[in-house]
């Protein structure tokens, strides 16, 4: 057995501290972990809002959810008291390697002072700190990251151990109790029987990647009278105080969706024909859970950070606004075609 092969650490722990859509996106790295290393015990630190992601995909014995944002952007001096917080929790667990899949210079410094004797990072020059690694040979450098997908790139930390894989999509399953949530919700509003249902989801971190809202009322609008959907508005944080003029903006008979945690909205998605969103985090979610998802893009947006697959379609434009609501109808109708079609040969 070589060196490589013999190398089987009691403890692990994988840093993980993208946003929700990375977290998503870093799913195929965490299951390569989790074969690679099925006799250790495998500890992800992640951000608390992608915690859930993390439980749905069964590659980690535990998750240690972390205020990652509260730890980089908060006051000064309660940043380091939450940190100083965390490194006690960290090193109590006395881990044997660390794996930081994104790297950042706390994170890194994280790792190092974990008191882990094997450390494998990221290199993201000049975010990482690359000389608080020592496990060889390193990985390679991350340079342009529009050129390669960042599911590749979390790959790519993982080639000093050997890994290699060519299944690259992300996957994750949801709970039976979230579902009977989601149930419920749908038997109450008469969308649990016959029409297909079509998910919409117009918020966004970035008031630059959102679609107008009066253009979603209208794809919504197009979609119940044409094709006999049932659609499912899911609302964000940013749009839970307009829920009164989102009411009145859209049809009568769509069914709003708020206030759901993350492992309910992956359970919600999964009931869905389509989903069509701004370029965020939940359009990852709900690729993941096997939906197919339209999506409205900034041109600027790189590629590498979108979902992968065939049954995903895209639109484009220098100017978000400037996407029409028959372009995102056209794109939408041709994903609800091919859900059907498979649905058909899935009989």
């Amino acid at each position: 057995m070589s060196e490589l092969q013999s190398f089987q650490p009691p403890k692990i722990l994988v840093i993980d501290f993208g946003q929700l859509g990375d977290v998503v996106l870093s799913l195929p790295a965490l299951r390569e972990i989790r074969h690679r290393f099925q006799r250790s015990h495998v500890t992800v630190a992640v951000g608390r809002s992608a915690a859930d992601i993390v439980q749905l995909s069964g590659h980690a014995d535990a998750v240690l959810a972390v205020d990652r944002v509260g730890l980089r952007d908060g006051p000064k001096l309660l940043s380091i008291v939450r940190l100083l917080k965390l490194l006690k929790q960290v090193r109590r667990e006395k881990f044997d390697f660390v794996i930081d899949l994104h790297s950042l210079s706390e994170t890194n410094l994280l790792g190092f002072l974990s008191g882990a004797p094997k450390r494998l990072f990221s290199r993201r020059p000049p975010r990482s700190l690359d000389f608080l690694a020592n496990f060889e040979p390193r990985p390679p450098v991350q340079e342009n990251h529009r050129d390669r997908h960042l599911v590749d790139r979390y790959l790519d930390v993982l080639l000093p151990l050997g890994i290699e894989t060519s299944e690259r999509e992300p996957r994750i399953n949801t709970t039976s109790q979230d579902a009977a949530s989601i149930d419920k919700i749908l038997h109450k509003a008469n969308a649990d029987i016959g029409s297909p249902l079509v998910g919409l989801f117009p918020g966004a971190g970035n008031p630059t990647r959102c679609w107008p809202l009066a253009k979603f009322a209208q794809l919504a609008d197009y979609l119940m009278r044409n094709d006999g959907v049932r659609v499912l508005l899911f609302i964000g944080p940013e749009e839970v105080s307009m829920q009164k003029s989102l009411k009145e903006m859209f049809p009568p008979a769509t069914i709003f969706l708020d206030r759901l945690s993350i492992s309910q909205l992956a359970a919600a998605q999964a009931r869905l024909a389509v989903f069509v969103s701004n370029d965020t985090g939940p359009m990852h979610v709900a690729a993941a859970v096997g939906t197919p998802v339209v999506v409205l893009l900034h041109s600027s947006a790189p590629a590498t950070y979108l979902p992968l697959g065939n049954q995903h379609r895209f639109i484009s434009s220098p100017v978000i606004d400037k996407i029409s609501v028959e372009q995102a109808y056209e794109a939408a109708r041709s994903a609800l075609a091919s859900a059907r079609t498979d649905a058909l040969f899935h009989r």
